[in-house]
């Protein structure tokens, strides 16, 4: 099995990376992975007119948007890890959702998700505590928008999401055996579906 492992932070050093560096070393000998460096490989997130024009189908894809869609249809899973911004996915990351998941590849016309083969797994990274998140309603908002909004849009199934938090307990050792345990468990549900 393989994974696509997509990071959006723009310093190689972080705890965002590092979390990516330890799920991706734990998927095992019998898998491999790839990391999409949306920082370091110089994503254009802007959404531009070629986007547009494509949504409006009166242009091909561009080509850096064909190349993401490529690497996600070699994936038998997608891995997104993050920092939170504002209680959601870093501009950057956003905006590559934007791009990457057009009309024709993700969706159709009818609002048919064209994705159910792939499983999503989230790692979002935050600052504030599970209590800021639920208190303000941000964990039911982060949902809403990121789970339903875009990956049951598009038919992909949400198999795992998880909010490492600086509040958890034996921050930063448990951020990292939470996501070597996110790796070892990410094909798990192959079996038994």
């Amino acid at each position: 099995m393989h994974a696509l492992i997509v990071v959006a932070h723009p310093d190689p050093q972080s705890l965002t990376h590092q979390v990516a560096g330890e799920l991706a070393r734990s998927l095992g000998a019998d898998h491999s992975f790839e990391i999409a460096d949306l920082a370091a490989e110089g994503f254009d997130p802007r959404y531009n007119p070629e986007d547009q024009a494509l949504f409006r189908e009166r242009a091909v894809v561009p080509a850096d948007v064909l190349a993401e869609q490529a690497r996600i249809d070699r994936a038998d899973a997608l891995v997104l890890v993050y920092p939170v911004y504002w209680w959601s996915f870093p501009a950057l990351l956003k905006g590559w959702v934007d791009r990457v998941f057009s009309g024709g590849w993700a969706y159709d016309e009818q609002e048919r998700g064209l994705l159910q083969r792939l499983p999503v797994h989230l790692v979002a990274l935050g600052g504030a505590g599970p209590r800021t998140y639920d208190k303000h309603g941000y964990s039911v908002a982060m949902h809403t928008q990121i789970e339903h909004g875009i990956f049951a849009y598009c038919g992909a199934r949400v198999a795992s999401s998880a909010l490492l938090t600086q509040a958890d307990e034996a921050f930063p050792q448990g951020h990292f055996e939470a996501a070597r345990r996110i790796g070892r468990e990410l094909f798990s549900h192959r079996s038994r579906t």
